[in-house]
């Protein structure tokens, strides 16, 4: 079985930082990550390929910095990466994204390809989707079981809902994205990330994937993020201080009362 989990690296999102004047994330000084959904669409393929043999390949589209996230899921288990990096793919918004990974991803043999249900630092959960479409594939997102079949021809997932979740069957190559639930992400060992330096890291560019550059990065996005802030801050809400218990309560439900809760 070969699989595929395009990964993401993102900002520690304990330290991001908007910059007031231009409304973008500063994103210099700014410890970075492994998408934690990610870690479960890896973590999901590493299972699959222990228990029926094949292969797992991540992939990134991203800055030279980004291939520590690649290093990342190579000592979880994975075999290989490929590590896509060119200044032109900087700027994409979820579609080019989504292009660029498939325009590669169409050049691979793969029976599955997990990505995160969404990426911590736009949380649009618009790539998975995508890709799915431009791949021709059916997809199943937000996946928290997941079943395949002893021939290898059906994945079963339990997806969430609103309500709930559905069960649905799927003949591959198919699509997933993984929540949180699915699983819970090993820590790489020593062993493991030590075996992940020597590991097949192939690095593509935008003449090596050979799309046209109008179509990718930022002149290929046809939405742009014109500005980026943080929600306002939570007031302290109002405090009963120096009053007994029945005029606390009573003040409670005067209050909630003119706020139309009761």
């Amino acid at each position: 079985m070969k699989i595929i989990v395009p990964v993401k690296q993102v900002p520690e999102v304990a330290e991001v930082k908007v910059n007031p004047e231009t409304g973008t994330l500063i994103r210099d000084g700014v410890p970075s990550i492994l998408n934690p959904f990610d870690e479960y669409a890896v973590e999901a393929a590493i299972q699959l390929k222990e228990r029926f043999g094949g292969e797992v390949t991540v992939i990134t589209m991203g800055p030279p910095q980004a291939k520590d996230a690649l290093y990342k899921a190579l000592a979880m288990g994975a075999d290989k990466a490929v590590h896509m990096t060119d200044r032109v793919f900087a700027g994409a918004d979820t579609w080019a994204t989504a292009y660029t990974l498939a325009a590669q991803i169409k050049k691979m043999e793969f029976d599955l390809v997990i990505c995160g249900k969404q990426a911590i630092d736009g949380d649009t959960a618009q790539v998975g989707p995508e890709l799915a479409e431009l791949l021709g594939i059916p997809q199943i997102c937000y996946v928290r079981h997941l079943e395949v079949t002893d021939d290898q021809k059906f994945v079963i997932a339990h997806r969430e809902t609103d309500d709930g979740y559905e069960v649905v069957k799927a003949k591959m190559p198919v699509l997933l994205t993984a929540t949180k639930g699915l699983n819970e992400p090993r820590l790489p060992n020593i062993m493991g990330i030590m075996k992940a330096k020597k590991k097949p890291m192939e690095v593509v560019d935008a003449q090596t994937l050979g799309v046209p550059e109008d179509e990718i990065g930022l002149k290929g996005s046809p939405t742009t993020v014109r500005k980026v802030f943080p929600p306002p801050k939570r007031s302290g809400g109002i405090k009963l201080e120096d009053v007994s218990p029945q005029e606390a309560a009573r003040q409670l439900v005067e209050f909630l009362a003119k706020k139309g809760a009761i």
